[in-house]
């Protein structure tokens, strides 16, 4: 380690942990822009989030707050028709119009069909959250209480809005799929057989794991923001922070990190939701605006790459830059990487200022593939961006917010295309010559 980095760490320590009894943020921002230590992470992404207090004395009443708050949300929010806590004003009235094919606007069990629609969806997109780790699919280490009552996937799946599938779990506690079929409705009086037992034990073992606690949280969040709802990506969103609080080394702190990414994931939402509501596309605040943007920003900062681009091959930013731009980047890299990116993100002053530069610096650093590709080449490496080092990225971003990189100089002309253009004008000039004697 370097000793520039080890002064950086002994800094993010002394924020965090031994200074003043009120958090000094642009301190803390400062320090963990470059990344920040995995032990520190989940404790400075609630600060940086603008979740916990800068007040360490109000942080144990707050939490406890929160966290109660969320587990309240939980049973008022998740509707389950039949059960006493969903009970109507009486047993009379919920019997003369609460049942499965009411349309009453009041209705338990029109909400719960219309709240199966959402969940489809987001089942669908976090049981593909990135396969190319485990944690996803490994059982949660600290399930949370009230919400093992209202197992949402077992909804999707017993309403056959997904093909349901029989999971196992192996001796590393992975859940797996052993096999799919649809799923076959089942008497009520018919006596259960051996195999409906073992699909049902193992389902329910499922319902534990960390996919689902992100689909809980998902599913929350868009019962209390109708306006928004849920959009596909908000999984991509919401995911690296679960996964840096669920993997915190103090378990204390770990065992709530359901409840409190809740609330960093809606902290975050309110800084970026505009760019998921797609009525406010075409405004000023609305994902074209930013592409339009960051499309300028190449435009001042590299005119060659900018020309070859747009006007030679005619590439758009919907083509790479809107999934760059409203997911923060976290389907371009590995989540170790997106995770030491947001920390840059995270502590940006100006809120996701940052990002636009550091869509440019990928694009800087790809420049002469970019300046030699044709189209196909182009949007392939755009769209699947190669593997490179982060944090190499985030300092040369850095460098160009502040001014500190040097711009691209358009390459000269060879002497042989100069000699040629020469040769041309001199032609163009002895013809228009011999024209005007004639």
């Amino acid at each position: 380690m370097t000793t520039k980095y080890m002064e950086r760490l002994a800094k993010i320590e002394e924020v965090l942990l031994i200074a003043n009894k009120k958090i000094d943020l642009n301190e803390l921002r400062a320090g963990c822009s470059y990344g920040v230590p995995e032990s520190l992470r989940p404790l400075a992404w609630r600060l940086l989030l603008h979740y916990l207090p800068l007040e360490r004395h109000d942080w144990q009443k707050f939490l406890a707050e929160q966290r109660k708050n969320y587990d309240d949300m939980i049973e008022q929010i998740i509707v389950e028709p039949g059960t006493a806590s969903m009970a109507i004003n009486s047993v009379q009235e919920e019997e003369d119009h609460d049942h499965p094919l009411s349309d009453h606007p009041t209705s338990d069990w029109s909400a719960f069909f219309q709240d199966n629609k959402v969940l489809s969806q987001i089942d669908k997109d976090v049981r593909r959250l990135y396969p190319e780790i485990q944690f996803f699919q490994l059982l949660s280490k600290f399930p949370h209480p009230h919400g093992m009552k209202y197992p949402l996937s077992r909804r999707v799946i017993n309403h056959q809005e997904l093909t349901s599938q029989e999971f196992g779990a192996n001796r590393d506690g992975i859940v797996g799929c052993v096999k799919t079929k649809v799923a076959k409705s089942q008497d009520e009086n018919q006596a259960p057989n051996s195999e409906f037992h073992w699909h049902f034990s193992l389902l329910t073992a499922l319902l534990n794991s960390n996919f689902q606690i992100v689909e809980r949280i998902l599913f929350i969040y868009a019962k209390l923001n109708p306006g928004v709802q849920y959009v596909q990506g908000m999984n991509e969103l919401v995911a690296p922070i679960y996964y840096v609080f669920a993997n915190d080394s103090d378990e204390e702190w770990a065992a709530y990190a359901e409840a409190d990414t809740f609330f960093c994931f809606q902290q975050l939402m309110s800084e970026v939701k505009d760019n998921f509501i797609k009525t406010l596309d075409d405004s000023i605040c609305g994902i074209e605006s930013s592409m339009s943007a960051f499309h300028n920003m190449i435009s001042s900062f590299d005119s060659e790459l900018h020309k070859h681009l747009t006007s030679t091959l005619e590439i758009k930013p919907q083509f790479y830059a809107f999934r760059w731009l409203s997911l923060l980047l976290s389907q371009e890299f590995p989540l170790p990487d997106v995770i030491t990116l947001w920390d840059a993100l995270f502590s940006d002053p100006q809120r996701f200022a940052l990002l636009q530069y550091v869509c440019l610096a990928m694009m800087e650093l790809q420049r002469e593939s970019l300046l030699q590709g044709d189209f196909p080449f182009c949007v392939r490496l755009l769209q699947n961006y190669p593997d490179t080092d982060v944090a190499k990225i985030v300092a040369f971003a850095q460098d160009i917010r502040d001014g500190k990189a040097t711009r691209p100089v358009p390459k000269e002309a060879s002497k042989g295309s100069k000699i040629a253009r020469h040769a041309r004008q001199l032609s163009d000039t002895l013809r228009n010559l011999s024209i005007i004697k004639k």
